[in-house]
């Protein structure tokens, strides 16, 4: 795999959470300006939701560091390996499993 390959996808991936990340903060913040206070819950929701996929875009980076390398196999070929990133995508599944739970908690308890 190429370098430019390789910083292809790591831009497509790094943007796409940023982008989600940010789609979040500003939801959060349209919540948190247009609505009552017994909405602010819910805005903080989205606020500390789009902190975690920050987070979880920063760890997807730094396991996308070391996501292509090169072994040598043991007939002393090298070969070059690919490792997905299972591990950030379960991480932001249960972040947002538990985001969509939370909201309906919340949404549950607003008063009618």
């Amino acid at each position: 795999m190429t370098l430019v390959e390789i910083r292809a996808a790591q831009r497509t991936f790094e943007g796409a959470y940023m982008r989600t990340a940010l789609s979040q903060f500003s939801f959060a913040l349209i919540i948190l300006k247009i609505f009552t206070s017994e909405f602010y819950a819910i805005g903080a929701l989205f606020a500390v939701y789009g902190a975690a996929v920050m987070l979880g875009a920063a760890y997807r980076r730094y396991q996308g560091n070391s996501q292509f390398f090169s072994t040598t196999g043991e007939d002393g070929e090298k070969k070059k390996k690919f490792r997905t990133s299972g591990n950030s995508v379960l991480l932001l599944t249960c972040l947002s499993m538990s985001a969509y739970v939370a909201l309906m908690v919340l949404t549950w308890q607003l008063d009618g």
